[in-house]
């Protein structure tokens, strides 16, 4: 997807649409006062007062159509300053003006630009003429309070993009129609995988039995990923004393994104943000021996952030989540091996998901904010070295990013990029010396010394919820057989005449451990068999006359109008194999 605002050229480009939008705002609305404009990832956007006004979908057509008149028209667009104070006097009438003026130094010029009739502040740079804002579209508007504070009026805004040339143009619609399509929040809906409810809460999700199937066979997958490598699985409580998140640390620098503190008989305690603090206390009950190391620690666990209201995105970004979390404890001479092991585990997962488009990241301290983090610059510069070899050993191709390490140590981080344009982490792999430091963990080295333990935490999965919004999107909601929640449908062509022979290879494909349905309802074959398609079931199986007398079944894949008949005997023994190998 185009990134509007990195883009030198589109920035300029659609920081002057926005302006010409704003005046085909102010020929319709002549009451209209503007507040920002800025361009953004997506485009561009203003944020407008028109005073009774509301825009509605149907509005945006019209304000398009005087744009067009603007463009064809060409004014030239001038830059001119004046003082601050002659700013303060040419817009005393206009509060929104007045509050972006007097933010300014006294004794500074102000930049203007017009265009015609039509002048705002704005520092530029802009186009030449309008006649260069041809290929432009309004995608879309929302209310926003003003400087995002919900004390204050709610204003207008409407989202656009401009593009140099109709064809690219063409293509970025295109593109932002096949994303509005593979949007997770539309897919899980129309399949009934989750729901959210504001009686629940907002950014609680509650998981369907369709999106529950999914959750449990990706569970499963990954514990059984996971004991073959050596982990051992826990569960901890969601509920925890604050006591434990002092230890830690996590209550002095997260707070902030925990839920409030619940206080009874005399203790206090909370919802848990992580259960990295639960998996330290687990590994210290016990007396640890070298030759023990490494401890693998695994939980599919739930934890919970508030996080705020304008950042929840359907389960991509919620309150409530589950992680396929690990805390592994070893000693430093194997923190290499155990850092590659876990990176192949990433790519091998990511290669059976069929998942191509990820990028690895370095997420590094800020070393202008060091007060945000745990520790001394030596460990840090120690830890982030020794990711950094870690990656370049493998031959991993990755990108650094300063600032986004957690509070305790240096991270890996796979990125992948949502429908909707987020840039979000998938799985991730942190480097952790401080933990071990504040729970005072030990092993008992070849010396009879008691050390301590490098933590490794790592989430091959992620969050279970993100992970399945991810794959939503990247399969548009047609899932591998091995993962649908309703793998397969059979369809008797005629329900009295042929239901008893459906229902008989129902139980039988059951039997198999498939996960099948039966549709016998006393509707025409084609709209059952249309139903099956639209509800983007993996296999149909249509039995008629033919199939009772030859014991076999007429399969129909999702998204392909041939259909093969085949003897019930080898489409088990096919369909069975297909699911074992997750094809």
């Amino acid at each position: 997807m185009l990134n509007f605002k990195e883009n030198e050229e589109l920035n300029v480009l659609n920081h002057s649409c926005a302006h010409m939008m704003a005046q085909a705002v102010k020929h319709l609305y002549p009451q209209a006062k503007f507040w920002v404009g800025p361009v953004v990832e997506e485009g561009f956007y203003y944020d407008i007062d028109l005073g009774d006004d509301v825009i509605h979908d149907e509005d945006l057509p019209k304000i398009e159509k005087e744009m067009k008149k603007l463009a064809k028209d060409g004014k030239r667009i001038v830059r001119h300053e004046i003082s601050r104070e002659e700013a303060l006097e040419q817009f005393k009438d206009d509060e929104y003006k007045v509050d972006l003026i007097e933010r300014m130094p006294e004794g500074t010029n102000i930049s203007m630009y017009t265009q015609g009739d039509f002048t705002d502040l704005c520092r530029g740079p802009h186009v030449e003429s309008t006649k260069l804002l041809k290929n432009f579209k309004l995608l879309k508007h929302s209310g926003a309070y003003w400087k995002g504070d919900k004390n204050n009026k709610v204003l207008q805004r409407i989202y656009g993009v401009c593009l140099p040339d109709a064809e690219t143009l063409e293509a970025h619609l295109a593109d932002l129609e096949d994303a509005k399509q593979r949007d997770h929040r539309k897919l899980g809906k129309e399949m009934a995988m989750f729901m959210f409810s504001e009686t629940v809460g907002a950014g609680l999700p509650m998981w369907l039995p369709n999106g529950f199937t999914i959750r449990r066979i990706l569970a499963d997958y990954i514990m059984d990923k996971e004991l073959s490598q050596g982990y051992v699985h826990v569960m901890t409580p969601s509920v925890v004393s604050t006591k434990l998140y002092k230890i830690s640390g996590h209550l002095a620098h997260y707070k902030d994104d925990m839920f409030p503190i619940m206080e009874r008989d005399g203790d206090e305690y909370c919802l848990r943000p992580m259960n990295c603090p639960e998996h330290m206390v687990m590994y210290k009950s016990t007396l640890h021996s070298y030759r023990d190391l490494p401890v693998r620690i695994a939980e599919i666990a739930n934890d919970f952030r508030f996080e705020a209201g304008g950042a929840l995105t359907g389960i991509e970004r919620s309150r409530a989540f589950t992680q396929n979390d690990s805390h592994i404890f070893c000693r430093p001479d194997q923190i290499a091996d155990e850092i590659k092991n876990v990176t192949k585990l990433i790519l091998d997962v990511y290669g059976d998901f069929g998942f191509e488009t990820y990028s690895f990241r370095l997420s590094l301290r800020d070393p202008e904010n060091k007060e945000k983090y745990f520790g001394n610059d030596d460990l840090w510069e120690k830890s982030e070295a020794q990711l950094r070899e870690v990656l370049k050993e493998m031959d991993v191709p990755f990108y650094e990013a300063i600032g986004e390490a957690a509070f305790y140590g240096p991270k890996i981080d796979v990125q992948v990029r949502s429908a909707l344009g987020h840039d979000v982490t998938l799985s991730t792999i942190q480097l952790d010396y401080q933990l071990p430091e504040r729970f005072e963990l030990e092993y008992v080295d070849s010396e009879s010394n008691k050390v301590r333990p490098v933590v490794i935490h790592r989430a091959i999965l992620g969050s279970l919820d993100r992970f399945v919004a991810f794959l939503l999107e990247e399969t548009k909601g047609n899932l591998p057989l091995w993962l649908a929640p309703k793998q397969m449908v059979v369809i008797p062509v005629a329900p009295e005449a042929h239901g008893a022979y459906a229902n008989e290879v129902a139980d039988i494909l059951r039997s198999h451990g498939i996960r099948v349905s039966v549709d016998a309802r006393n509707e025409k074959l084609g709209y059952r068999v249309r139903e099956a398609q639209m509800s983007k079931i993996p296999v149909e199986l249509v039995v008629g006359e033919g199939e009772i007398q030859e014991r076999s079944v007429t399969v129909r894949r999702y998204g392909k109008k041939e259909a093969v008949r085949m003897t019930l005997d080898e489409f088990i023994k096919a369909a069975a194999e297909e699911i074992r190998n997750r094809k």
